[in-house]
Protein backbone atom coordinates (compact mmCIF):
# COMPACT_ATOMS: atom_id res chain seq x y z
CA UNK A 1 0.00 0.00 0.00
CA UNK A 2 2.96 2.52 0.97
CA UNK A 3 4.40 1.69 -2.38
CA UNK A 4 1.27 2.56 -4.44
CA UNK A 5 0.80 5.87 -2.21
CA UNK A 6 4.74 6.49 -3.00
CA UNK A 7 3.95 5.87 -6.88
CA UNK A 8 1.06 8.06 -6.95
CA UNK A 9 3.20 10.83 -5.30
CA UNK A 10 6.53 10.40 -7.40
CA UNK A 11 3.87 11.16 -10.76
CA UNK A 12 4.56 15.11 -11.31
CA UNK A 13 1.78 17.20 -11.92
CA UNK A 14 1.62 17.76 -15.07
CA UNK A 15 1.14 14.15 -15.44
CA UNK A 16 -2.07 14.58 -13.95
CA UNK A 17 -2.80 17.53 -15.84
CA UNK A 18 -1.88 15.36 -19.05
CA UNK A 19 -4.88 12.78 -17.49
CA UNK A 20 -7.41 15.46 -16.58
CA UNK A 21 -7.13 16.66 -20.25
CA UNK A 22 -7.32 12.71 -21.97
CA UNK A 23 -10.30 12.16 -19.73
CA UNK A 24 -12.02 15.75 -20.83
CA UNK A 25 -10.68 14.68 -24.65
CA UNK A 26 -12.33 11.32 -24.70
CA UNK A 27 -15.64 12.85 -23.15
CA UNK A 28 -15.85 15.21 -26.22
CA UNK A 29 -15.38 12.90 -28.85
CA UNK A 30 -17.45 9.99 -27.57
CA UNK A 31 -20.48 11.10 -25.29
CA UNK A 32 -21.26 14.48 -26.07
CA UNK A 33 -22.78 15.82 -29.67
CA UNK A 34 -24.49 19.46 -28.26
CA UNK A 35 -21.43 20.86 -29.13
CA UNK A 36 -19.82 20.45 -32.95
CA UNK A 37 -16.77 22.44 -31.85
CA UNK A 38 -15.88 20.78 -28.87
CA UNK A 39 -16.52 17.49 -30.59
CA UNK A 40 -14.48 17.88 -33.21
CA UNK A 41 -12.16 20.00 -31.62
CA UNK A 42 -11.39 17.99 -28.22
CA UNK A 43 -10.00 20.41 -25.48
CA UNK A 44 -9.40 23.43 -27.89
CA UNK A 45 -13.14 23.95 -28.13
CA UNK A 46 -13.33 24.77 -24.62
CA UNK A 47 -11.12 27.34 -24.94
CA UNK A 48 -12.83 28.93 -27.76
CA UNK A 49 -16.42 28.55 -25.94
CA UNK A 50 -14.34 30.25 -23.07
CA UNK A 51 -12.95 33.38 -24.88
CA UNK A 52 -16.44 33.92 -26.57
CA UNK A 53 -18.01 34.27 -23.28
CA UNK A 54 -15.74 37.16 -21.77
CA UNK A 55 -15.95 38.33 -25.63
CA UNK A 56 -18.22 41.45 -24.51
CA UNK A 57 -16.11 42.30 -21.92
CA UNK A 58 -12.64 42.14 -23.75
CA UNK A 59 -14.05 44.55 -26.64
CA UNK A 60 -15.79 47.01 -23.70
CA UNK A 61 -12.30 47.24 -21.94
CA UNK A 62 -9.55 46.47 -24.60
CA UNK A 63 -10.99 46.89 -28.19
CA UNK A 64 -14.20 49.60 -28.44
CA UNK A 65 -13.08 53.22 -28.39
CA UNK A 66 -14.44 55.51 -26.38
CA UNK A 67 -17.27 56.38 -28.51
CA UNK A 68 -18.00 53.09 -30.67
CA UNK A 69 -20.20 51.52 -27.86
CA UNK A 70 -23.57 50.76 -27.55
CA UNK A 71 -26.11 51.15 -25.82
CA UNK A 72 -23.87 54.05 -23.88
CA UNK A 73 -20.20 54.37 -24.58
CA UNK A 74 -17.35 55.12 -22.79
CA UNK A 75 -17.76 58.32 -22.61
CA UNK A 76 -21.07 58.68 -21.94
CA UNK A 77 -20.73 55.94 -19.13
CA UNK A 78 -17.22 58.21 -17.92
CA UNK A 79 -19.81 61.24 -17.77
CA UNK A 80 -21.98 59.17 -14.88
CA UNK A 81 -19.72 58.03 -12.92
CA UNK A 82 -17.70 60.70 -12.68
CA UNK A 83 -20.70 62.91 -11.95
CA UNK A 84 -22.58 60.72 -9.31
CA UNK A 85 -19.04 60.39 -7.42
CA UNK A 86 -18.58 64.44 -7.58
CA UNK A 87 -15.04 63.62 -9.44
CA UNK A 88 -13.81 65.75 -12.31
CA UNK A 89 -16.20 65.27 -15.01
CA UNK A 90 -14.65 67.53 -17.47
CA UNK A 91 -12.86 66.44 -21.03
CA UNK A 92 -9.23 68.40 -22.08
CA UNK A 93 -8.09 69.47 -25.43
CA UNK A 94 -11.59 69.65 -26.99
CA UNK A 95 -14.13 67.24 -28.27
CA UNK A 96 -13.08 63.98 -29.60
CA UNK A 97 -16.90 63.13 -30.79
CA UNK A 98 -17.21 63.57 -35.05
CA UNK A 99 -19.30 66.22 -34.85
CA UNK A 100 -20.09 66.71 -38.34
CA UNK A 101 -21.95 63.45 -38.08
CA UNK A 102 -25.45 62.43 -38.90
CA UNK A 103 -27.79 63.59 -35.95
CA UNK A 104 -24.86 65.41 -33.89
CA UNK A 105 -26.62 68.18 -31.75
CA UNK A 106 -26.01 71.74 -31.29
CA UNK A 107 -27.51 73.55 -28.90
CA UNK A 108 -27.38 77.50 -30.09
CA UNK A 109 -25.59 79.66 -27.11
CA UNK A 110 -26.65 83.46 -27.48
CA UNK A 111 -24.44 86.02 -27.15
CA UNK A 112 -24.92 87.44 -23.96
CA UNK A 113 -25.97 84.50 -21.39
CA UNK A 114 -28.65 84.91 -19.37
CA UNK A 115 -27.57 86.59 -16.14
CA UNK A 116 -28.30 85.32 -12.41
CA UNK A 117 -28.40 87.86 -10.20
CA UNK A 118 -27.28 87.64 -6.85
CA UNK A 119 -30.32 87.08 -5.05
CA UNK A 120 -31.58 84.67 -7.77
CA UNK A 121 -32.79 80.95 -6.50
CA UNK A 122 -30.10 79.56 -8.18
CA UNK A 123 -27.31 82.03 -6.85
CA UNK A 124 -28.56 79.97 -3.25
CA UNK A 125 -29.26 76.41 -5.23
CA UNK A 126 -27.80 75.89 -8.33
CA UNK A 127 -29.56 72.49 -9.34
CA UNK A 128 -33.07 73.55 -8.48
CA UNK A 129 -35.28 73.06 -11.71
CA UNK A 130 -38.44 71.54 -11.07
CA UNK A 131 -41.19 71.17 -13.85
CA UNK A 132 -42.56 74.14 -15.33
CA UNK A 133 -46.29 72.23 -15.24
CA UNK A 134 -48.53 70.61 -12.72
CA UNK A 135 -49.71 67.48 -13.21
CA UNK A 136 -53.68 67.53 -12.88
CA UNK A 137 -53.96 71.39 -12.62
CA UNK A 138 -56.08 71.46 -16.35
CA UNK A 139 -58.46 68.64 -14.83
CA UNK A 140 -58.57 69.56 -11.60
CA UNK A 141 -58.14 66.84 -9.47
CA UNK A 142 -57.62 66.92 -5.85
CA UNK A 143 -54.17 66.25 -5.07
CA UNK A 144 -52.30 67.79 -8.26
CA UNK A 145 -48.34 67.21 -8.35
CA UNK A 146 -45.65 69.65 -9.18
CA UNK A 147 -42.60 67.08 -10.28
CA UNK A 148 -39.46 69.25 -8.03
CA UNK A 149 -37.00 67.82 -10.40
CA UNK A 150 -37.00 67.45 -14.01
CA UNK A 151 -35.16 64.43 -13.89
CA UNK A 152 -36.63 61.02 -12.25
CA UNK A 153 -35.86 57.78 -12.10
CA UNK A 154 -37.87 55.18 -14.93
CA UNK A 155 -40.02 52.40 -14.54
CA UNK A 156 -38.19 49.38 -12.86
CA UNK A 157 -39.39 47.32 -11.00
CA UNK A 158 -38.75 45.40 -7.80
CA UNK A 159 -37.75 41.47 -9.08
CA UNK A 160 -35.71 43.29 -11.91
CA UNK A 161 -34.30 45.36 -10.07
CA UNK A 162 -32.75 44.04 -6.82
CA UNK A 163 -33.94 45.19 -3.58
CA UNK A 164 -30.81 47.14 -2.74
CA UNK A 165 -30.71 49.03 -5.80
CA UNK A 166 -34.59 50.06 -5.66
CA UNK A 167 -33.86 51.20 -1.66
CA UNK A 168 -30.90 52.98 -2.54
CA UNK A 169 -32.71 54.55 -6.09
CA UNK A 170 -35.43 55.58 -3.53
CA UNK A 171 -33.09 57.19 -0.69
CA UNK A 172 -31.48 58.81 -3.80
CA UNK A 173 -34.19 60.67 -5.01
CA UNK A 174 -35.62 61.99 -1.40
CA UNK A 175 -32.38 63.67 -1.20
CA UNK A 176 -32.69 65.03 -4.79
CA UNK A 177 -35.62 66.04 -4.41
CA UNK A 178 -36.96 63.82 -7.40
CA UNK A 179 -39.46 61.33 -7.65
CA UNK A 180 -39.46 57.53 -8.38
CA UNK A 181 -41.83 55.51 -10.89
CA UNK A 182 -42.19 51.76 -9.18
CA UNK A 183 -42.04 49.77 -12.70
CA UNK A 184 -44.86 47.35 -12.79
CA UNK A 185 -43.99 45.19 -9.81
CA UNK A 186 -45.99 46.67 -7.34
CA UNK A 187 -44.81 49.30 -4.69
CA UNK A 188 -42.47 47.34 -2.43
CA UNK A 189 -41.24 48.40 1.01
CA UNK A 190 -38.09 49.20 -0.80
CA UNK A 191 -40.34 52.01 -2.51
CA UNK A 192 -40.72 53.75 0.53
CA UNK A 193 -37.67 55.19 1.97
CA UNK A 194 -38.89 58.47 1.72
CA UNK A 195 -38.70 59.37 -2.23
CA UNK A 196 -42.06 60.72 -4.10
CA UNK A 197 -43.31 58.05 -5.86
CA UNK A 198 -45.09 57.54 -9.15
CA UNK A 199 -47.29 53.83 -9.24
CA UNK A 200 -46.90 52.09 -11.87
CA UNK A 201 -49.22 49.07 -13.39
CA UNK A 202 -49.10 47.42 -16.72
CA UNK A 203 -51.24 44.00 -18.21
CA UNK A 204 -50.72 42.02 -14.84
CA UNK A 205 -51.91 44.91 -12.42
CA UNK A 206 -49.27 43.53 -9.79
CA UNK A 207 -49.96 45.34 -6.65
CA UNK A 208 -53.58 46.18 -7.67
CA UNK A 209 -54.84 42.77 -8.66
CA UNK A 210 -57.78 40.32 -8.07
CA UNK A 211 -57.28 36.86 -7.58
CA UNK A 212 -58.22 35.75 -11.31
CA UNK A 213 -55.85 38.57 -13.02
CA UNK A 214 -58.05 41.98 -13.38
CA UNK A 215 -57.59 45.31 -12.08
CA UNK A 216 -58.79 46.01 -9.07
CA UNK A 217 -59.99 49.82 -7.80
CA UNK A 218 -60.64 48.72 -4.41
CA UNK A 219 -56.73 47.74 -3.88
CA UNK A 220 -55.75 50.65 -5.75
CA UNK A 221 -57.86 53.07 -3.33
CA UNK A 222 -56.12 51.68 -0.67
CA UNK A 223 -52.84 51.39 -1.68
CA UNK A 224 -52.82 55.24 -2.21
CA UNK A 225 -54.54 55.78 1.05
CA UNK A 226 -52.14 54.32 2.57
CA UNK A 227 -49.10 55.51 1.18
CA UNK A 228 -48.91 59.29 0.71
CA UNK A 229 -45.86 59.30 -0.86
CA UNK A 230 -47.15 58.06 -4.16
CA UNK A 231 -47.91 61.34 -6.04
CA UNK A 232 -49.41 60.16 -9.48
CA UNK A 233 -50.81 57.10 -11.36
CA UNK A 234 -49.19 55.52 -14.64
CA UNK A 235 -50.90 53.11 -16.68
CA UNK A 236 -48.09 51.10 -19.45
CA UNK A 237 -49.52 51.07 -22.45
CA UNK A 238 -46.22 50.00 -24.15
CA UNK A 239 -42.48 49.68 -23.40
CA UNK A 240 -39.72 50.92 -25.48
CA UNK A 241 -38.22 47.27 -24.81
CA UNK A 242 -40.93 45.05 -26.26
CA UNK A 243 -44.05 46.89 -26.92
CA UNK A 244 -47.08 44.68 -27.64
CA UNK A 245 -45.90 41.74 -26.02
CA UNK A 246 -46.33 40.35 -22.57
CA UNK A 247 -44.42 38.29 -20.53
CA UNK A 248 -43.96 35.65 -17.82
CA UNK A 249 -42.84 35.59 -14.36
CA UNK A 250 -41.74 32.18 -13.57
CA UNK A 251 -43.07 30.28 -10.65
CA UNK A 252 -39.31 29.33 -9.29
CA UNK A 253 -38.81 33.09 -9.34
CA UNK A 254 -41.65 34.35 -6.95
CA UNK A 255 -40.65 34.35 -3.37
CA UNK A 256 -43.22 34.72 -0.51
CA UNK A 257 -42.25 38.51 -0.67
CA UNK A 258 -42.63 39.03 -4.35
CA UNK A 259 -45.79 37.14 -4.19
CA UNK A 260 -46.75 39.54 -1.59
CA UNK A 261 -45.93 42.65 -3.58
CA UNK A 262 -47.23 41.75 -6.88
CA UNK A 263 -51.02 39.88 -5.04
CA UNK A 264 -49.74 36.42 -7.08
CA UNK A 265 -49.90 33.13 -5.83
CA UNK A 266 -46.41 31.75 -4.66
CA UNK A 267 -44.49 29.22 -6.70
CA UNK A 268 -46.76 29.48 -9.94
CA UNK A 269 -46.12 31.13 -12.74
CA UNK A 270 -47.75 34.73 -13.98
CA UNK A 271 -48.41 35.41 -16.78
CA UNK A 272 -48.57 39.34 -18.20
CA UNK A 273 -50.96 39.49 -21.52
CA UNK A 274 -50.00 41.59 -23.86
CA UNK A 275 -53.13 43.73 -23.60
CA UNK A 276 -55.23 45.38 -20.89
CA UNK A 277 -58.50 43.38 -19.63
CA UNK A 278 -59.90 46.75 -18.13
CA UNK A 279 -60.18 48.37 -21.11
CA UNK A 280 -60.69 47.61 -24.51
CA UNK A 281 -60.70 51.11 -26.50
CA UNK A 282 -59.42 54.09 -26.28
CA UNK A 283 -63.28 55.54 -25.18
CA UNK A 284 -62.91 52.49 -22.07
CA UNK A 285 -59.41 54.06 -21.66
CA UNK A 286 -60.44 57.36 -20.49
CA UNK A 287 -63.29 55.79 -18.55
CA UNK A 288 -60.19 53.92 -16.59
CA UNK A 289 -58.06 57.02 -16.33
CA UNK A 290 -60.96 59.43 -14.96
CA UNK A 291 -62.45 56.92 -12.79
CA UNK A 292 -59.01 56.28 -11.16
CA UNK A 293 -58.50 60.03 -10.51
CA UNK A 294 -61.93 60.66 -8.97
CA UNK A 295 -61.41 57.62 -6.76
CA UNK A 296 -57.99 58.01 -5.67
CA UNK A 297 -57.59 62.49 -6.43
CA UNK A 298 -54.33 61.98 -8.00
CA UNK A 299 -53.33 62.75 -11.47
CA UNK A 300 -53.26 59.36 -13.68
CA UNK A 301 -51.21 59.24 -17.24
CA UNK A 302 -50.12 56.96 -19.42
CA UNK A 303 -46.98 55.34 -20.82
CA UNK A 304 -46.19 53.86 -24.19
CA UNK A 305 -43.70 53.57 -27.25
CA UNK A 306 -44.77 55.52 -29.98
CA UNK A 307 -45.61 53.35 -33.85
CA UNK A 308 -49.01 54.16 -35.24
CA UNK A 309 -50.74 57.05 -34.51
CA UNK A 310 -54.44 56.17 -35.19
CA UNK A 311 -55.53 55.21 -31.40
CA UNK A 312 -53.24 58.32 -30.04
CA UNK A 313 -55.65 60.58 -32.20
CA UNK A 314 -58.33 58.86 -31.38
CA UNK A 315 -57.59 59.72 -27.91
CA UNK A 316 -56.49 63.53 -28.66
CA UNK A 317 -60.03 64.14 -30.36
CA UNK A 318 -61.71 62.74 -27.40
CA UNK A 319 -59.52 64.62 -24.66
CA UNK A 320 -60.85 67.70 -27.08
CA UNK A 321 -64.40 67.07 -27.34
CA UNK A 322 -64.87 65.80 -23.11
CA UNK A 323 -62.50 67.82 -21.86
CA UNK A 324 -60.94 65.18 -20.12
CA UNK A 325 -58.18 62.42 -20.40
CA UNK A 326 -54.66 61.75 -18.62
CA UNK A 327 -52.81 64.59 -16.97
CA UNK A 328 -49.39 63.49 -18.05
CA UNK A 329 -47.85 61.28 -21.36
CA UNK A 330 -44.72 59.39 -20.61
CA UNK A 331 -43.12 58.23 -24.59
CA UNK A 332 -40.37 55.80 -23.88
CA UNK A 333 -38.12 55.22 -26.86
CA UNK A 334 -38.00 51.98 -29.12
CA UNK A 335 -34.14 52.14 -28.27
CA UNK A 336 -35.41 49.21 -25.29
CA UNK A 337 -34.29 49.76 -22.12
CA UNK A 338 -33.90 47.71 -18.95
CA UNK A 339 -36.79 45.31 -19.92
CA UNK A 340 -35.73 41.99 -21.27
CA UNK A 341 -36.92 41.75 -24.73
CA UNK A 342 -36.22 39.03 -27.88
CA UNK A 343 -33.72 41.19 -30.38
CA UNK A 344 -36.82 41.52 -32.96
CA UNK A 345 -38.84 43.86 -30.72
CA UNK A 346 -35.49 45.67 -29.03
CA UNK A 347 -34.60 46.10 -32.48
CA UNK A 348 -37.25 46.75 -34.84
CA UNK A 349 -40.68 47.73 -33.32
CA UNK A 350 -41.95 50.76 -32.50
CA UNK A 351 -39.98 54.15 -33.15
CA UNK A 352 -36.89 55.45 -31.63
CA UNK A 353 -37.44 58.35 -29.25
CA UNK A 354 -36.90 61.29 -31.16
CA UNK A 355 -39.15 60.16 -33.99
CA UNK A 356 -41.60 58.51 -31.69
CA UNK A 357 -42.19 61.81 -29.78
CA UNK A 358 -42.15 64.71 -32.73
CA UNK A 359 -44.90 62.36 -34.30
CA UNK A 360 -47.33 62.25 -30.74
CA UNK A 361 -46.15 65.62 -29.44
CA UNK A 362 -47.50 67.05 -33.20
CA UNK A 363 -50.94 64.83 -32.68
CA UNK A 364 -52.16 67.26 -29.28
CA UNK A 365 -50.62 70.46 -30.43
CA UNK A 366 -52.68 70.39 -33.91
CA UNK A 367 -55.55 70.33 -31.49
CA UNK A 368 -54.03 73.00 -29.36
CA UNK A 369 -54.05 70.54 -26.21
CA UNK A 370 -50.55 70.52 -25.16
CA UNK A 371 -50.76 72.67 -21.99
CA UNK A 372 -53.30 70.16 -20.51
CA UNK A 373 -50.37 67.45 -20.52
CA UNK A 374 -47.24 67.31 -18.76
CA UNK A 375 -44.89 65.29 -21.18
CA UNK A 376 -42.37 63.03 -20.11
CA UNK A 377 -39.12 62.05 -22.33
CA UNK A 378 -38.13 58.52 -21.61
CA UNK A 379 -35.26 56.97 -23.70
CA UNK A 380 -31.43 58.14 -23.25
CA UNK A 381 -31.90 61.42 -22.29
CA UNK A 382 -30.14 61.14 -19.06
CA UNK A 383 -27.20 63.69 -20.72
CA UNK A 384 -27.73 67.55 -20.57
CA UNK A 385 -27.47 68.41 -24.62
CA UNK A 386 -29.82 65.62 -24.88
CA UNK A 387 -32.46 66.68 -22.21
CA UNK A 388 -31.97 70.68 -24.31
CA UNK A 389 -32.85 68.91 -27.13
CA UNK A 390 -35.79 66.68 -25.45
CA UNK A 391 -37.13 70.19 -23.85
CA UNK A 392 -37.16 72.16 -26.92
CA UNK A 393 -38.91 69.27 -28.63
CA UNK A 394 -41.82 69.89 -26.01
CA UNK A 395 -40.94 67.48 -23.43
CA UNK A 396 -41.88 69.04 -19.62
CA UNK A 397 -39.53 66.30 -17.61
CA UNK A 398 -37.43 63.40 -18.04
CA UNK A 399 -36.94 60.00 -16.92
CA UNK A 400 -33.83 57.75 -16.50
CA UNK A 401 -33.54 54.45 -16.30
CA UNK A 402 -29.96 53.05 -17.06
CA UNK A 403 -28.60 56.42 -16.47
CA UNK A 404 -29.76 55.70 -12.93
CA UNK A 405 -28.45 52.53 -12.71
CA UNK A 406 -25.05 53.30 -13.52
CA UNK A 407 -25.27 55.89 -10.90
CA UNK A 408 -25.40 53.30 -8.80
CA UNK A 409 -22.77 51.05 -10.13
CA UNK A 410 -24.26 49.61 -13.37
CA UNK A 411 -21.42 48.79 -15.60
CA UNK A 412 -23.32 47.94 -18.68
CA UNK A 413 -22.78 43.94 -18.41
CA UNK A 414 -25.69 43.55 -20.42
CA UNK A 415 -26.65 39.77 -18.33
CA UNK A 416 -29.72 42.03 -16.92
CA UNK A 417 -31.87 39.27 -18.20
CA UNK A 418 -29.68 36.63 -17.00
CA UNK A 419 -30.15 36.99 -12.56
CA UNK A 420 -26.30 37.47 -12.75
CA UNK A 421 -25.71 41.12 -12.43
CA UNK A 422 -21.97 41.46 -11.44
CA UNK A 423 -22.68 44.73 -9.85
CA UNK A 424 -25.99 43.41 -7.81
CA UNK A 425 -28.42 46.05 -9.17
CA UNK A 426 -30.71 43.78 -11.72
CA UNK A 427 -30.52 40.65 -9.53
CA UNK A 428 -32.06 38.42 -6.74
CA UNK A 429 -29.03 37.11 -5.94
CA UNK A 430 -28.50 37.98 -2.42
CA UNK A 431 -24.77 37.27 -2.56
CA UNK A 432 -24.15 40.29 -5.19
CA UNK A 433 -26.84 42.21 -3.64
CA UNK A 434 -24.57 42.76 -0.73
CA UNK A 435 -21.81 44.64 -2.82
CA UNK A 436 -24.61 47.49 -3.17
CA UNK A 437 -23.48 49.98 -0.10
CA UNK A 438 -27.22 51.66 0.15
CA UNK A 439 -26.43 54.60 2.37
CA UNK A 440 -23.22 55.51 -0.66
CA UNK A 441 -25.10 54.39 -3.50
CA UNK A 442 -27.84 56.77 -2.53
CA UNK A 443 -25.94 59.75 -2.54
CA UNK A 444 -24.23 58.72 -5.36
CA UNK A 445 -27.63 58.73 -7.28
CA UNK A 446 -28.46 62.28 -5.76
CA UNK A 447 -25.00 63.61 -7.09
CA UNK A 448 -25.96 62.51 -10.70
CA UNK A 449 -29.31 64.40 -10.94
CA UNK A 450 -28.00 67.39 -9.08
CA UNK A 451 -24.71 67.48 -11.52
CA UNK A 452 -27.22 66.76 -14.47
CA UNK A 453 -29.69 70.04 -13.30
CA UNK A 454 -26.72 72.15 -12.84
CA UNK A 455 -25.10 71.15 -16.19
CA UNK A 456 -28.72 71.52 -17.87
CA UNK A 457 -28.98 74.58 -16.40
CA UNK A 458 -25.61 75.98 -17.21
CA UNK A 459 -26.61 74.74 -20.83
CA UNK A 460 -29.83 77.17 -20.67
CA UNK A 461 -28.17 79.87 -19.98
CA UNK A 462 -25.63 80.41 -21.91
CA UNK A 463 -28.93 79.72 -24.42
CA UNK A 464 -30.15 82.70 -22.84
CA UNK A 465 -33.09 81.43 -20.86
CA UNK A 466 -33.32 81.07 -17.27
CA UNK A 467 -35.53 77.71 -17.43
CA UNK A 468 -35.47 74.46 -19.66
CA UNK A 469 -39.29 74.83 -20.99
CA UNK A 470 -37.85 78.42 -22.35
CA UNK A 471 -36.30 76.13 -25.04
CA UNK A 472 -37.49 76.70 -28.50
CA UNK A 473 -37.24 74.26 -31.94
CA UNK A 474 -35.12 76.60 -33.19
CA UNK A 475 -32.67 76.43 -30.64
CA UNK A 476 -31.47 73.49 -31.67
CA UNK A 477 -29.93 72.44 -35.14
CA UNK A 478 -28.87 68.81 -35.89
CA UNK A 479 -26.55 67.21 -38.56
CA UNK A 480 -28.95 65.78 -41.37
CA UNK A 481 -26.64 64.53 -44.49
CA UNK A 482 -24.57 65.67 -46.75
CA UNK A 483 -26.68 67.71 -49.40
CA UNK A 484 -28.22 69.74 -46.12
CA UNK A 485 -25.69 69.67 -44.30
CA UNK A 486 -27.20 70.86 -40.90
CA UNK A 487 -31.72 72.11 -39.63
CA UNK A 488 -33.25 73.06 -36.64
CA UNK A 489 -35.40 70.97 -34.92
CA UNK A 490 -38.52 72.91 -36.22
CA UNK A 491 -37.60 72.36 -39.77
CA UNK A 492 -36.35 68.93 -39.08
CA UNK A 493 -39.43 67.34 -37.63
CA UNK A 494 -41.99 69.78 -39.00
CA UNK A 495 -43.46 72.04 -36.06
CA UNK A 496 -42.52 74.14 -33.67
CA UNK A 497 -43.45 73.30 -29.64
CA UNK A 498 -46.32 75.15 -27.89
CA UNK A 499 -44.97 78.03 -25.29
CA UNK A 500 -45.10 76.48 -21.95
CA UNK A 501 -46.13 79.12 -19.30
CA UNK A 502 -43.71 80.05 -17.19
CA UNK A 503 -42.99 83.10 -14.91
CA UNK A 504 -39.56 82.76 -13.34
CA UNK A 505 -37.61 79.91 -11.01
CA UNK A 506 -38.67 82.12 -8.21
CA UNK A 507 -42.57 82.02 -8.83
CA UNK A 508 -41.83 78.29 -9.11
CA UNK A 509 -40.00 77.96 -5.83
CA UNK A 510 -42.65 80.17 -3.71
CA UNK A 511 -45.26 77.54 -5.27
CA UNK A 512 -43.33 74.67 -3.73
CA UNK A 513 -41.96 76.16 -0.76
CA UNK A 514 -45.21 78.70 0.17
CA UNK A 515 -47.84 77.34 -1.66
CA UNK A 516 -47.65 74.04 -2.38
CA UNK A 517 -46.98 72.01 -5.28
CA UNK A 518 -50.59 72.52 -6.62
CA UNK A 519 -49.71 76.49 -7.97
CA UNK A 520 -51.61 77.06 -11.45
CA UNK A 521 -48.98 76.44 -14.33
CA UNK A 522 -49.09 80.07 -15.10
CA UNK A 523 -50.84 82.18 -12.23
CA UNK A 524 -52.19 81.08 -8.58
Amino acid sequence: MDQIISIFQSISWWIWILIFLLIVALRDVFFQRSHTISHNFPIVGHLRYWLESIGPEMRQYFVANNREELPFNRIERGWIYASAKKENNYEGFGTDRDIYAHQHIFVKNQMMAYKVSEDHINTRDKTFVPCAKVMGSFNQRRKPFRPSSIINISAMSFGSLSAAAVEAMNKGVAKAGAYHNTGEGGLSKYHKQGGDVIFHFGTGYFGVRTPDGNFSMEKMKKLVAENPTIKAIEIKLSQGAKPGKGGVLPGAKITPELAEIRGVEVGKDVISPATHKAFNNVKELLELIENIADETGLPVGVKGAIGKLEQWEELADLMEKTGKGPDFITVDGGEGGTGAAPPSFADHVSLPWVYGFSSLYKVFLKRKLTERIVFIGSGKLGFPAKAAMAFAMGVDCINVAREAMMSIGCIQAQVCHTNRCPAGVATQSKWLQKGIDVPLKSDRLAQYFMTFRKELLEITHASGYEHPCQYTMDDIQLNVDDNDLNRSLASSYGYNKAKVPFESMQKLHDCIHLGGKHCENSKE
